[in-house]
């Protein structure tokens, strides 16, 4: 089997297996993401999104869902990843200074005009937020000057887990004109220059293909020493255009949720919310059309008696026969409906609305609601309500989601020399593998607990003192102190290091024990001249 076998076998396999998953993303997709529901369907510009719905509430909870994960997880208020290596402790002043700098590189990259990261992160929200899976990739531009990341369809991309269950194995469909295949390939097939003349806004069959190296066999027999290949074959021709090493996967497939057996993940608000979500729909439709009954009811008419269509517009007249003997009856009367179960119809609705709410955590990304004003006791509690509710949900993802951006951008720009010179990095730094630490508001809002726990030390300590005076050396007030004060946001910038604080509190106690001997020093002396006034002088005859 040559390389060309190999590559589309595997991918056809690939995208065959998954074909089941397509029509589920499309279900999914119809009923909370509508602008994501063409994965089996062809869509044109200008068709309506969603066409279908009676009701939009279900995309508003994936909407809200998929914002909130950007706020949490990539506050723009603030750097909201750090570089650290462990352990962090013994780090010197200048490998944290080295790193440092590194992390305010990144972030400048990272956020740069043209690298569509904020477009490309949102994107990938909503996509995790509806189907527990988003894919992005990221590469440098096509001037090879900055980072470029984007977003693809779930629907364009399978993959694959190797041994230790991470992703290893991509295959990305993509359709470039002839056009731009020739601008970015040298190496096309002699049939797409053909149509170069003659039809370049044709699309070609493309897969990206990273493969790892070891079960890769290349074309030229060639061995490579990277971890992956990425392979760019032409599908239509079946012809492969560019095949190079790759020392990273060079996609981040982030997964919310995964179960045994499959490389797929889901998202478990969808899970809970898809069938409240087609209830929803439903009952929406049979609501709609019971309060159009009760606003233009269906109206009761006698045969013959009535001499046109009934018009029931506005100002509108329904004539009737002259013969026709009223005695008989009206002969025209709206048809008598009970209205009783109206209110319990909207009870149902709101009820649903509410699950499907809870499915999406969104009842747990804010504080519990309170109905009086709360000690500082009370608001700690729902201060730690909340943690706990939230952190599960957040936890995971930071490193699921914001990890593998993170390290892939820092390493691609270490490699690219925007930090500088390899000979600059500090000794301690070298060989070693830099992870990030991350910020968001529930890392606020737990590092902000320190402050109210510090408080309640204190005052612990303050009246157990009074009894004890013994029991004042138990805490380390500055560690204490000082972790507190960078708990309730307070920036490192205003605080002086360790060691300054140490040479401080030496210095004071080199002054007092100066201040103390001057003051032993001056009542000695002046004890001397005390006792030089009141005895008599010696020698001589006595008067």
């Amino acid at each position: 089997m040559d390389t060309k076998e190999f590559l589309l076998k595997q991918g056809n396999q690939l995208f065959t297996k998954r074909i089941g998953l397509l029509n589920q993303w499309q279900d999914i997709a119809e009923n909370f993401y509508p602008e994501r529901a063409d994965f089996t369907v062809v869509r044109n510009v200008g068709d309506e999104l969603a066409r279908g719905l009676a009701t939009g509430y279900p995309v508003l909870c994936r909407r809200d869902l998929g914002n909130q994960l950007g706020g949490m997880l990539r506050p723009t208020n603030k750097t909201w990843a750090h570089a650290r290596i462990t352990p962090w402790d013994s780090v010197s002043t200048e490998a944290r200074a080295w790193l440092e700098k590194a992390e305010i590189r990144m972030f400048q990259a990272m956020y740069h005009s043209t690298t569509q990261f904020n477009r490309a992160l949102s994107q990938a929200d909503h996509d995790y937020a509806a189907f527990g899976q988003a894919v992005i990739q990221l590469t440098l531009n096509s001037k090879a000057n900055g980072l470029l990341y984007r977003c693809w369809h779930l629907r364009d991309v399978a993959w694959m887990e190797n041994t230790d269950g991470a992703i290893g194995c991509v295959y990305r469909k993509w359709k470039p004109t002839v056009l731009d295949l020739s601008r970015m390939f040298k190496n096309v097939h002699p049939k797409v220059k053909e149509k170069l003349e003659k039809d370049p806004y044709s699309e070609v069959d493309v897969w990206h293909c990273m493969v790892p190296s070891d079960s890769y066999l290349s074309q030229e027999g060639k061995n490579y020493r990277a971890p992956f290949v990425s392979v760019y074959l032409d599908v239509t021709n079946q012809h492969i255009m560019e095949e190079v090493g790759a020392k990273r996967l060079g996609y981040m497939i982030p997964r919310w949720q995964t179960v045994s057996g499959s490389q797929y993940a889901y998202s478990p608000a969808v899970v809970v919310a898809l069938a409240d979500a087609r209830t929803l729909q439903e009952m929406t439709i049979t609501l709609l059309e019971a309060g159009e009954k009760f606003v233009s009811p269906p109206m009761l008419a006698v045969q013959g008696a009535l001499r046109g269509d009934i018009n029931v517009m506005a100002a509108g007249v329904t004539w009737v026969d002259r013969e026709y003997d009223e005695r008989l009856g009206e002969v025209l009367r709206p048809l008598t409906q009970d209205k009783s179960g109206m209110p319990i119809g909207h009870e149902m609705a709101s009820d649903i609305r509410e699950q499907i709410m809870n499915a999406f955590y969104l009842n747990k990304l804010g504080l519990p609601p309170s109905d009086h004003e709360m000690t500082a006791y009370e608001t700690a509690q729902r201060v730690q309500e909340y943690i706990r509710h939230a952190l599960p949900l957040f936890e995971p993802t930071e490193m699921e989601y914001n990890a593998p951006v993170c390290d892939n951008t820092f390493e691609m720009l270490f490699e690219n020399g925007v930090f500088g010179s390899p000979y600059e990095v500090p000794e301690e730094l070298r060989g070693t593998e830099v992870k990030f630490e991350f910020e968001s508001p529930l890392h606020d809002a737990i590092e902000q607990q320190k402050g109210q726990k510090f408080m309640e030390a204190a005052g612990l300590m303050a009246n157990a003192a009074a009894a004890d005076p013994g029991v004042r050396h138990i805490i380390n007030m500055q560690k204490a102190t000082r972790d507190a004060i960078l708990g309730i946001g307070t920036p490192a910038t205003w605080l002086k290091s360790e060691g300054e604080v140490a040479d401080l509190v030496a210095q004071d106690a080199q002054n007092a024990q100066s201040a103390a001997l001057l003051t032993q020093m001056q009542q000695g002396a002046m004890v001397a001249k005390t006792l030089s006034d009141i005895t008599p002088p010696t020698g001589g005859a006595p008067a």
